[in-house]
C-alpha cells in the first residue's frame, strides 16, 4: 500500500474501532433504540449525499430491495441494537474485541451455508482456535469485564454480522451492483425497519448533553457513513483482501480508545482471546497467503 491507502486504512480502523467508545457515551442520553435510530439516519444521509453527487443509483427492484431489507435487519439493526443493550452492562474495549470474531464467525456460517466454501483442515484447526478465543474473551468467569449477559448481547451482534455478511455474499454479490448503492441503500433499509420498531422498545426524553450530541454525531457521520465511504475506497485501491485485514486492526483501536477516554481496564484474558482468536481466523483464511497475492476487485457491501 502506498502512503495514502495506509493512511485511510488506519483511519477506518480507529473510526471502525472508536464506535464502541461512541456508543458507551451516547447511551448516557439515549435509549439504544433512539441510538441505533440516530446513528443510521446519520449515516445514511451521507451515503445518500455521496450518490447523489457521484450519480450513482439506488436499485428499484422490489425484489433487490427485499434481499437489501434483510441485510440491513441482520447487517445494521440487531448488531446495533445488541451492541447498544450490551454495552450498557459491559466495557467498550471488550465489546470491539468480540466483535473482532465476526470473521471468524462468517468463515464459519459461509463453510456451512455456501456451497462454494468447502470445509478443509486448515478451517477446521482455525476454527477450533478461534472458538478457544471467543470463550476467553466472554470470560463467564470475570466479573471486571462486565456482565456475562452484557458480553453475550455483544457476541450475539458479531454473529449477527456474519449471518448478514453470508446473506449479502449469497444474495446480494452476484447481481454484481455498485458497492456504494449497496451500502446507502442497504443503510436507508435498515433506517426504515429501526423507525418501525424503535416505538416498542421504550422511549424516554433525550438528554443530548455536549458528549452525548458529539458522539451520536461522530458515530453516525464518521464511524458509519464516512467509514463505508473509507472502506470502498480502500477496496479499489488495493482490492478486498488487503481492504478486509482491517478487522484484526480494529479491536487494537477499540481497547486503546475505550482505555484512553473512558478508564476501562485491560485483563489478561481480554488480551489472551482476542490475540487467539486472530490467530483462529488468520491461519483458517490463509490470510499472509492471500496478502501476497494480486488484490482483487469486488462488488459487495462489507
Amino acid at each position: 500500500m502506498d502512503k495514502a491507502s495506509v493512511a485511510r486504512f488506519l483511519l477506518l480502523a480507529l473510526l471502525w474501532g472508536s464506535s464502541f467508545t461512541l456508543i458507551k457515551v451516547s447511551l448516557e442520553g439515549l435509549t439504544p433504540g433512539q441510538l441505533v435510530l440516530s446513528r443510521l439516519i446519520l449515516g445514511a444521509a451521507v451515503l445518500l449525499s455521496i450518490a447523489a453527487v457521484r450519480k450513482v443509483a439506488l436499485p428499484r427492484s422490489a425484489q433487490i430491495w427485499g434481499h437489501i431489507a434483510a441485510a440491513g435487519l441482520f447487517g445494521n439493526v440487531i448488531p446495533f441494537l445488541l451492541l447498544s443493550y450490551g454495552e450498557k452492562t459491559t466495557g467498550a474495549g471488550i465489546a470491539g474485541v468480540l466483535i473482532g470474531a465476526s470473521p471468524l464467525l462468517t468463515l464459519a456460517l459461509a463453510t456451512a451455508a455456501l456451497p462454494t466454501e468447502r470445509a478443509t483442515s486448515r478451517k477446521a484447526v482455525g476454527l477450533v482456535l478461534g472458538f478457544i478465543g471467543v470463550v476467553l474473551l466472554i470470560g463467564p468467569w470475570h466479573e471486571s469485564l462486565g456482565s456475562l449477559s452484557g458480553r453475550l448481547a455483544c457476541f450475539g451482534a458479531a454473529v449477527s454480522y456474519a449471518i448478514g455478511f453470508v446473506y449479502v455474499r449469497k444474495y446480494l454479490s452476484p447481481l454484481g451492483l455498485a458497492p456504494l448503492s449497496l451500502a446507502a441503500s442497504q443503510l436507508v433499509a435498515a433506517a426504515v425497519l429501526q423507525a418501525i420498531v424503535t416505538p416498542f422498545l421504550g422511549w424516554r426524553t433525550p438528554d443530548f448533553t455536549g458528549p452525548v450530541t458529539m458522539s451520536i454525531v461522530l458515530l453516525g457521520l464518521f464511524s458509519t457513513g464516512l467509514a463505508y465511504v473509507l472502506y470502498f475506497r480502500l477496496i479499489g485501491d488495493v482490492g478486498a483482501t488487503t481492504a478486509s485485514a482491517v478487522n484484526y486492526v480494529v479491536p487494537v483501536f477499540a481497547v486503546l480508545v475505550s482505555v484512553l477516554f473512558l478508564g476501562e481496564h485491560v485483563t489478561w484474558n481480554l488480551i489472551a482471546g482476542g490475540l487467539v482468536v486472530l490467530v483462529g481466523v488468520a491461519y483458517a483464511e490463509n490470510r499472509l497467503g492471500q496478502l501476497r497475492k494480486t488484490p482483487e476487485k469486488v462488488g459487495a457491501v462489507r
